[in-house]
Formats: C-alpha cells, sequence, structure tokens
C-alpha cells in the first residue's frame, strides 16, 4: 500500500487515469448519474493493489459528458477516498486558461496534489498561447503536469516547446502521449527539469527504459497490481521479466490509444470481475467487430496473468 504522498512531491509513480461508473437515472444526462460511492470503492481499490494514485476527471474519466457539479464532485469523491495513501492529479482541462484556472482553483481548495492540463481544447492554439495558458494554470500554486496529446488539440507540444514550458514555476512533468519513444530522451535533454510521465499504455515499457519516470495509465482499471509490478520492474532494470509480463498484455494495452479506449478499458474492467457500465454520449457501444477482438486480447492478458501466478504459486 502507498504511503501519504507530500504536496511537493514529484508527480510520478503509476497514476491511474479513472474510469467513471454510472448508474441508471431517468433524471440524469443521457439517463445515466454518476455512481460515486463505486467510484470511491474503485479509487481505494487501485491504489490498495499497488498503484500510486489516482487522476480523475481526464478523457478515460469522460470529463467532458460531466456537468460541472458532477465534475468537481468526482475530483471530491478521489481526493476524499485515497486522503493519506495516495496522490491525487486532478484533470482541469477546458477550452482556454479561464475554464482550466477554474477548475485548478477548484482542485487547490479541495486537497488534491496536482494537476493534468491539456493545452486549449477546442483551438490550435500557438506557441504563445499555450505558454500563456500554462502560466495561467501555473499560477494557482498547485504542481501540474501538461499533457501532450496532438491527435486530439492538434497541438504538439515538441520538446523545444516543452523546454519553455519548463521554465514556468510549478511545471513538474509531461504526459508524453505522442506515441513515438524518441520524445522521452529528448524532452530530458531540452527540458531537464521536467520528469516525463508516459501516457500511452502501449509504448510504456519503452518509456520507462528510456527513463520515464511515471506512468499516467489506462489499463491499470483493469490490472493495477500487474501495472504496479512492471513499473517496479522497468525501473529496477529488470527489462526480461517486465518484457515477459508486458507482451501478453500489449494487444489489450493497444486500445488506450483508440478512439474507442473509454469503451476498451471498461470491458476489460467487467471481464476481471469489475464494474466497468455504459458511458455517456457522445460514446457509445463498443459495434460488435470491436468488442471481439477487445475480448480476444483481453483473454490472452487474463490467462497470461493467470498462468503467471499459478506458476509463482508453484
Amino acid at each position: 500500500m502507498t504511503t501519504s504522498t507530500p504536496k511537493d512531491q514529484a508527480l510520478t509513480g503509476v497514476v491511474v487515469a479513472t474510469a467513471l461508473p454510472y448508474r441508471q437515472d431517468p433524471k440524469a444526462p443521457a439517463g445515466l448519474a454518476v455512481d460515486y460511492d463505486r467510484y470511491a470503492d474503485h479509487c481505494r481499490w487501485l491504489v490498495e493493489n499497488g498503484c500510486d494514485g489516482v487522476g480523475p476527471n481526464g478523457s478515460l474519466g469522460e470529463y467532458s459528458s460531466l456537468t460541472d457539479e458532477e465534475r468537481r464532485r468526482v475530483a471530491r469523491t478521489a481526493i476524499e477516498a485515497v486522503a493519506g495513501r495516495g496522490k491525487v492529479i486532478v484533470g482541469v482541462h477546458g477550452v482556454g486558461s479561464h475554464h482550466a484556472v477554474r477548475w485548478a482553483q477548484a482542485a487547490a481548495e479541495d486537497g488534491a496534489d496536482g494537476v493534468l492540463c491539456l493545452p486549449p481544447t477546442m483551438y490550435r492554439a500557438n506557441k504563445g498561447e499555450v505558454i500563456a495558458h500554462f502560466e495561467a494554470v501555473a499560477a494557482v500554486g498547485l504542481p501540474v503536469m501538461v499533457y501532450n496529446n496532438p491527435f486530439d488539440t492538434k497541438v504538439d507540444l515538441t520538446p523545444d516547446l516543452l523546454a519553455e514550458i519548463a521554465a514556468i514555476g510549478n511545471v513538474r512533468a509531461v504526459k508524453e502521449f505522442s506515441g513515438d519513444v524518441r520524445r522521452v530522451l529528448e524532452i530530458k535533454e531540452q527540458a531537464p527539469s521536467l520528469d516525463v510521465i508516459g501516457g500511452a499504455d502501449d509504448v510504456v515499457l519503452e518509456s520507462l527504459i528510456m527513463g520515464a519516470t511515471g506512468w499516467f495509465a489506462g489499463f491499470p482499471n483493469v490490472f493495477p497490481a500487474e501495472s504496479a509490478e512492471l513499473y517496479r520492474l522497468a525501473l529496477e532494470g529488470r527489462v526480461a521479466e517486465a518484457r515477459a509480463l508486458y507482451e501478453p498484455l500489449v494487444a489489450a494495452f493497444r486500445w488506450d490509444s483508440r478512439t474507442e479506449f473509454v469503451q476498451a478499458i471498461k470491458l476489460g474492467m467487467e471481464m476481471v470481475g469489475r464494474f466497468g457500465g455504459p458511458c455517456r454520449p457522445p460514446r457509445g457501444p463498443l459495434v460488435p467487430e470491436h468488442r471481439a477482438q477487445v475480448t480476444a486480447d483481453m483473454r490472452r492478458a487474463i490467462e497470461s496473468i493467470e498462468a503467471r501466478g499459478a506458476g509463482k504459486a508453484a
């Protein structure tokens, strides 16, 4: 089990971008109400199984489908659930800095350990606008992990741009989701003060081997203990052991980088006996061919983990 996390600690370790459970409620948006009790239980389960913390209100947490009231309550629920046992890095993404700052202020008031922030989400910002955006968020005072997701934002936080962003006070880390593992060393060379956090599950081992110091992760919602072990093995340089654990999981992990990643991870949760449940619009259910492929990829991962456990027991 993890220990209490000081507010000034680096935003490293295995932090799970938490999936969000819903319950049927005809009065709620799209007939689905956030199940806060089940969400709190999920956050606790992740930390109890070796993860270092949780990240509410990310893309996996369907933040853009939440009302303002729901979004803040989700963050508070996560903070209360893991208080004293793990860190909470709250997603504060917004269309502009006026929105992101508001969510960062709420996160600070509620006791978060840090914030995760994309560039402006609905506008292809230029270099000066990106820097101004992060300056405004960092001024709130919490440690900031900037998030490079050029696919969704159309803004690429390249290593040279990150070198400038790293000069902003309180910016501590970058969640790197470009999928290009060459970026890890380039960022370490050009912005050495930043912790590089693996953001794409299907290149996480490669990223950790190259010097990433954290994993802001999706599939640990399904495999928390195994993910924590993979992270530890990689950081200890036990590459052959890490690879043996990783290879059977990576087909499932690839869904973390696909459009249907939320639905895929929720299906994976169901397959290991957790509650995944539906998504709110605009996300709908998996089409049959995707559901079949996720199921097959997950079965391979589960069988590998079960065989590994049996081998250890023997």
